[in-house]
């Protein structure tokens, strides 16, 4: 099953404010999996997101994103075909 990808969904997922005052996030435009690492001033972060009518994604969702990209970048180790080092 194919999906469309759509230009229009923005997604933000907030990985650290610090006590510097700036914000750390991932910022993901059409998929929330493909996505740019910034750091903005958090008054500059909020007007971002304001501009870009973003979706946060909550903690389920970014596990999902983690999970996925652990499968892909290191494997699936319950895979038939997994390597040895994979499992």
């Amino acid at each position: 099953m194919t999906t469309k990808f759509d230009t229009q969904q923005r997604f933000v997922r907030v990985r650290r404010i610090r006590g510097d005052g700036f914000v750390e996030f991932d910022f993901a435009i059409g998929d929330p999996a493909l996505y740019v690492e910034l750091i903005l001033p958090e008054p500059a972060f909020q007007e971002f997101c304001e501009n870009n009518t973003v979706k946060l994604l909550d903690d389920e969702q970014a596990a999902q994103i983690d999970a996925d990209r652990r499968v892909w970048r290191e494997g699936d180790p319950s895979h038939p075909t997994a390597t040895k080092a994979t499992r």
